[in-house]
C-alpha cells in the first residue's frame, strides 16, 4: 500500500528524528551528529550516526541507513504500511479521509477485534478456573510450559453452550458482530457457542489484534482441530499463527521457520526457536510466502516426517521457488524423520537435534530436483528421453546461472553424461524455456545493475539532495538515459518527475520511504564525512560543478558521434562510394571542436 507523500512529509515534519530514536538508543552529541551504539547489530564502539538536520541516520558498522520510517520498521520488524501507521500515530497524524463506507468497514474491524479481545481474556481465565483443570494436564502432557500458556495467550473453551455467549453480553459485545468474527452461531433459539471444550489458541496479527483463534478437541470431538474461517479481519491461507513474535526474532538472523500447526510452532519457540510461525492448518500459500518475504531472507520449510508431510513439502517447494526463490531469498527444506512432526521430534531429541536438523537442510531447488530424479530413475524411459525431461527440469526450477552446476547433480544422478542434457532435442523447442514466473516478463539484454556509478552520478544526486531545486533546473540538461547505474538512475528520474515538490533534503528522503534500495544510497550520499562525493560550500559552486556535468555529457556525446560518423566514412570509402558534402561538414566540424 502507498500512502500520500504530503502524509509522509508530515511524519518528517511532526517526528523529530534524535528524539524519537533517542528513545531506543542511548545518544550524545558529536559534532553536528548525534552518536550512539547500532541497535541492528553488536559492537562496542559507536558507530550508529544520526543526523536530525538531514533527517535520517546511518551505521557505519553494519551499513544499516534511512529516515525514521526505516528506522522503525527494521527494530520493530514491521512491513512499511504497518510503520507509517505507527508514527502516523505517534505523531496525531490522520492518514487519509475516511468516507462514510470506509468508516463503516473500519469500525466494524475494530468491533471484531473488541470480541476477538474479549473472548480471549475469557478464554485465559477459564484455563486458570477450575473448569479448565482438563485442559491444564492437556497442556502438562503436551509438555506446553506456564510461561508458554501466558506467552501465547492459551485458554479453554469450557464444554457449554452459552459460556461465551453470557460472557460477550456482559461485556456489551454485539452478537452479530461476534458471529461475523466467528466466535458464535445462530440457532433455532438464538445465538451458541462455535468452540466448546476445546484448548484455544488465538492468532495475533502483525500489528497486535486478535484475528483468529484455534480450538483443540481434548477429547474424541471431531474435528480434532476447529479453526476460525474468513472473517472480515481474517482470511485463511493469508496469515501465519506466530508472525507477530517471529519477526522479532527474524530481526536478527533474518530467517524464519514454518511448521504445519500451532501447537508445533509453540514447541518449537519454547525449545528457543523463536523464528518459528505456522500455516494454520492450511497448506502453504502464495499469500503466506510473500508475507514471510517481508521479515526474512531465508525461509525454513519443516513438514511431518509422514506421506501428508511430504505431498505438503512438494507443493510448498513449488511455491517457494515461485515467490520466494524468485524474488531473491533461500528456501531450504527440513524433513523430519517417518512419524513425526516438530512437536514431538524437539521434545524426544531435544533442540540440538532440531537445530542440527536445520544445518542438514536441502535447498528448496535440490529437494525438487532430487524428486524428480527418483522418479525419472524408477520409470523405463530411454537415456534421451530422462536427457530431455531433466534439462526441463533444470531450466524449470533453477536460475540460468546455475544450469550447469545442476546439470552435473542431475547428471550424476541419473547416471547420464550432461552434455547430453545440454544437446537434447528438447533445446530446440523455445517455447519450453520460458520462465515460470508470477507473470514477470520474459527477460530482455539490458545493462547490469551492478554497475558502479561514475563519479558524475554520485556528484548530481549529492548536490540535488543538499539542494533539491536543482533538479528542476538540470531535468532537460541532465538527461536519465546518462545514468549507468540503474538505482542512481531511479532516483534521479523521480526526483525530476517530483521536481516542484521537493523543497528540501527530507522532501527528498520521504519520496523514497517505500525504498529501501534507494534510501540506503542517499543516506550514503548525505553523509559528510564517510561520503565520497565532493561537498560544496554555496549554490554557486554547486551549480558551476552541475554546469560541468553537462559540459562533459555534451563531449561525450561529441566523441561517439565523431566516432560513428568516421566508421560510416570509411565504409562508404571501401565501398567506392561518394561521401555527402553534409556528411564531411558534419564530420569536419566536430575535428575541429574536438581539437580545441
Amino acid at each position: 500500500m502507498r500512502f500520500d507523500e504530503g502524509a509522509i512529509r508530515e511524519i518528517h515534519a511532526r517526528v523529530d528524528i534524535a528524539s524519537f530514536i533517542g528513545t531506543y538508543v542511548p545518544l550524545h552529541k558529536r559534532g553536528n551528529d548525534l552518536v550512539g551504539l547500532c541497535p541492528f547489530h553488536n559492537e562496542k564502539t559507536p558507530s550508529f550516526h544520526v543526523h536530525p538536520d538531514k533527517g535520517f541516520f546511518k551505521c557505519f558498522g553494519c551499513g544499516t541507513g534511512g529516515d525514521v520510517i526505516t528506522f522503525i520498521s527494521k527494530l520493530e520488524n514491521l512491513a512499511f504500511p504497518d510503520a507509517v501507521r505507527m508514527l502516523a500515530q505517534h505523531a496525531g497524524i490522520e492518514l487519509e479521509p475516511e468516507n462514510p463506507q470506509v468508516s463503516r468497514m473500519r469500525s466494524e474491524r475494530e468491533s471484531i477485534y473488541e470480541a476477538n479481545q474479549t473472548a480471549t481474556a475469557f478464554f485465559e481465565r477459564m484455563l486458570r478456573s477450575e473448569q479448565g483443570a482438563q485442559a491444564r494436564a492437556y497442556c502438562e502432557r503436551r509438555g506446553i510450559s506456564q510461561a508458554s500458556i501466558e506467552k501465547f495467550h492459551i485458554g479453554y473453551a469450557p464444554d457449554e453452550w452459552n459460556a461465551l455467549t453470557d460472557e460477550l453480553r456482559r461485556s456489551s459485545v454485539d452478537l452479530e458482530i461476534a458471529a461475523k468474527a466467528g466466535l458464535v452461531k445462530r440457532g433455532e433459539r438464538g445465538f451458541y457457542d462455535f468452540y466448546r471444550d476445546r484448548l484455544m489458541v488465538p492468532t495475533y496479527s502483525t500489528t497486535g489484534e486478535v484475528i483468529a483463534f484455534g480450538g483443540r478437541a481434548l477429547g474424541e470431538a471431531e474435528p480434532k482441530y476447529l479453526n476460525t474461517s474468513t472473517t472480515p479481519v481474517y482470511t485463511k491461507g493469508r496469515h501465519l499463527f506466530a508472525l507477530n513474535l517471529a519477526r522479532r526474532a527474524a530481526s536478527h538472523d533474518h530467517t524464519l521457520i514454518v511448521v504445519e500447526g500451532y501447537l508445533d510452532c509453540i514447541a518449537l519457540h519454547q525449545a528457543g526457536f523463536e523464528n518459528a510461525v505456522a500455516s494454520l492448518g492450511t497448506s502453504f500459500t502464495e499469500e503466506q510466502a510473500k508475507e514471510l518475504r517481508k521479515y526474512a531472507d531465508g525461509i525454513f520449510l519443516c513438514f511431518d516426517g509422514d506421506t501428508a508431510g511430504n505431498a505438503a513439502a512438494a507443493k510448498a517447494v513449488e511455491i517457494a521457488v515461485q515467490v520466494i526463490e524468485h524474488a531473491g531469498s533461500g528456501v531450504r527444506i527440513v524433513m523430519l524423520p517417518v512419524g513425526s512432526d516438530p512437536d514431538s521430534f524437539v521434545r524426544e531429541h531435544g533442540p540440538r537435534a532440531f537445530a542440527a536438523l536445520l544445518e542438514t537442510s536441502k535447498p528448496a531447488i535440490e529437494h525438487r530436483l532430487e524428486r524428480e530424479a527418483e522418479r525419472l530413475q524408477r520409470g523405463f524411459d530411454s537415456p534421451a528421453d530422462i536427457a530431455k525431461h531433466a534439462e526441463s527440469l533444470i531450466r524449470r526450477m533453477t536460475p540460468q546461472m546455475e544450469w550447469d552446476r545442476w546439470r552435473v547433480w542431475v547428471a550424476k544422478r541419473l547416471k547420464v553424461n550432461e552434455n547430453d542434457l545440454r544437446n537434447s532435442r528438447f533445446l530446440a523447442n523455445t517455447a519450453n524455456f520460458a520462465p515460470r514466473s508470477l507473470g514477470v516478463a520474459p527477460a530482455t539484454r539490458h545493462v547490469s545493475t551492478s554497475l558502479q556509478p561514475s563519479s558524475f552520478e554520485r556528484e548530481a544526486l549529492a548536490i540535488m539532495l543538499e539542494e533539491p531545486g536543482f533538479a528542476r533546473e538540470f531535468a532537460g540538461r541532465i538527461p536519465v538515459e546518462r545514468f549507468r547505474n540503474a538505482t542512481y538512475a531511479r532516483i534521479y528520474e523521480r526526483l525530476v518527475e517530483h521536481a516542484d515538490r521537493v523543497g528540501q533534503t527530507a522532501d527528498v528522503f520521504a519520496l523514497f520511504a517505500d525504498d529501501s534500495e534507494s534510501m540506503g544510497v542517499l543516506t550514503s550520499l548525505g553523509q559528510r564525512d564517510r561520503s565520497s562525493t565532493v561537498r560544496y560550500e554555496d549554490s554557486a559552486q554547486r551549480r558551476a560543478h552541475l554546469d560541468r556535468v553537462v559540459e562533459r555529457l555534451q563531449l561525450d556525446d561529441e566523441r561517439q558521434r565523431y566516432a560513428e560518423l568516421s566508421r560510416r566514412i570509411d565504409d562508404l570509402v571501401m565501398a567506392g562510394q561518394n561521401v555527402s558534402n553534409d556528411l564531411r561538414h558534419e564530420f569536419d566540424a566536430l575535428v575541429t571542436k574536438l581539437k580545441k
